[in-house]
């Protein structure tokens, strides 16, 4: 893969036309604002990260999550611009300066996929279809539709959200760059090629796009002809998903200091192993003068997502002939230097331990997957047999934007999926309160 052919402004969807700008901004920082000022960026404010929304103390929901990979993202970003120019000058004065950029643009979509209820959501629909009612469709579903349904995931749900097709016709989309589109695909095969983590990086439907994509772009194709397709990543994949490693796991544990699910001094001593001797010295200087807990940590946090993203680029760099050939292996946090990669394992066996399974963590799950589960029952119900009476009122509800009257099963199932994953944790619940007499409209 080379970088020239990787990094294109052309936009999906509108591959023929040429618009004349008026203002500054580059295509890839048009990717940004689109994102920014769409419905489905919006509705992460009230989607779920890890611990329940907010209540009188302020934890992370999808929204700020985004916003804060989308940064560390920038930085990592333009550091290893900064890097590889120098390595190649002949990527000056090229689109490659605008990696920061794209992959800033690629960080905001990255969770725009999920369904409500964080990992509950996506497990409670992939359930549905392999241990609930759903399995009664199997016969009627071709293999590769049914591995998309049991394996669901929001990473291949974004991706659908980014290319939106309606009745066959593009309608509303985002209309992305090539670029930033491949820059999201964590997992470049279909759903066949899950495995036991079931990830993958696109539905069947959109299996086609993806094609147009990587052969757009340059990005090597690793399957055989008769095999499922399977693609390498995109090289700023790897950034993207190093930003998201950093947020989740350090936020995560500034989170549960604020939630008093770990003490302060429990904080401290795992921000400490990333620091060598110098670092922790000056961390015992500032700690008299910032007296605030709350101050303390989010300095140990800081400090420690900026030696987290240093590393992170010098591995980019050192390892870009292995990036750009496919045959990288494992994420670039696997091949961080000590202390920082063992000081970063502890860290997720903590959160493994002591966030993830909290009661905090373990209610919202419980009723997120009921909520779902009972949604997708009735909502498949529905189109299943749309001339019942309460089947008319369900799709009734349901915008128009979503195709429930698909010409085939899969996608009827599809247009659920859309429906239900768009929702926000909050209109989930109301919906099922509603559906299940618990409650009624203020009149």
């Amino acid at each position: 893969m080379n970088w020239k052919q990787l990094i294109s402004n052309k936009r999906f969807g509108m591959e023929a036309l040429h618009e004349a700008r008026k203002d500054d901004r580059s295509e890839f920082q048009r990717d940004y604002d689109r994102l920014i000022f769409s419905a489905p960026f919006r509705r992460l404010q009230n989607k779920t990260q890890v611990f329940p929304l907010p209540g009188s103390i302020f934890v992370h929901n999808r929204l700020t999550h985004s916003l804060e990979v989308s940064c560390v993202g920038r930085s990592l970003g333009n550091e290893v611009m900064l890097a590889l120019q120098e390595k190649h000058p002949e990527l000056k004065n090229t689109l490659f300066s605008e990696i920061g950029s794209i992959v800033s643009a690629a960080c905001l979509a990255h969770d725009l996929g999920n369904p409500p209820y964080g990992h509950s959501g996506e497990k409670a629909i992939s359930t549905y279809f392999s241990e609930g009612k759903g399995l009664n469709l199997k016969s009627r579903l071709t293999e590769k539709e049914w591995n998309d349904l049991i394996h669901f995931d929001g990473n291949a749900n974004a991706f659908r959200i980014l290319t939106h097709q309606f009745n066959g016709r593009r309608e509303g989309g985002f209309v992305m760059t090539y670029s930033t589109l491949a820059s999201i695909v964590k997992y470049p095969f279909s759903s066949q090629s899950a495995g036991k983590k079931a990830k993958f990086g696109f539905f069947l439907s959109e299996e086609d796009d993806y094609r147009k994509i990587a052969e757009t772009l340059g990005i090597k194709r690793i399957s055989n002809d008769n095999e499922p397709l399977k693609y390498a990543r995109h090289p700023l994949v790897y950034l993207v998903e190093a930003a998201d490693d950093i947020c989740y796991q350090i936020m995560d544990i500034e989170d549960a200091h604020k939630l008093k699910i770990l003490t302060h001094d429990e904080t401290r001593e795992l921000f400490s192993h990333f620091f060598d001797e110098k670092g922790k010295k000056r961390i015992e200087e500032t700690y008299k003068i910032v007296t605030d807990t709350n101050e303390r940590v989010a300095y140990l946090r800081s400090k420690t997502i900026g030696l987290l993203v240093e590393d992170c680029v010098r591995v980019f760099v050192e390892h870009e002939d292995e990036i750009l050939n496919g045959t990288f292996e494992g994420c670039l946090i696997d091949h961080m230097r000590s202390p920082l990669k063992e000081a970063y394992e502890l860290c997720s066996k903590t959160a493994f331990s002591k966030i993830y399974r909290s009661s905090f963590v373990l209610d919202v799950e419980l009723a997120g997957y009921k909520v779902i589960y009972t949604l997708i029952d009735l909502m498949i119900d529905a189109v299943l047999s749309p001339d019942k009476a309460y089947s008319s009122l369900l799709l009734m509800r349901a915008s128009s934007q979503y195709d429930m009257k698909a010409p085939t099963l899969y996608g009827k199932i599809q247009s659920v999926l859309d429906y239900i994953s768009g929702m926000t944790d909050i209109f989930a619940l109301d919906l099922y309160r509603k559906i299940n007499g618990n409650s009624l409209p203020d009149l």
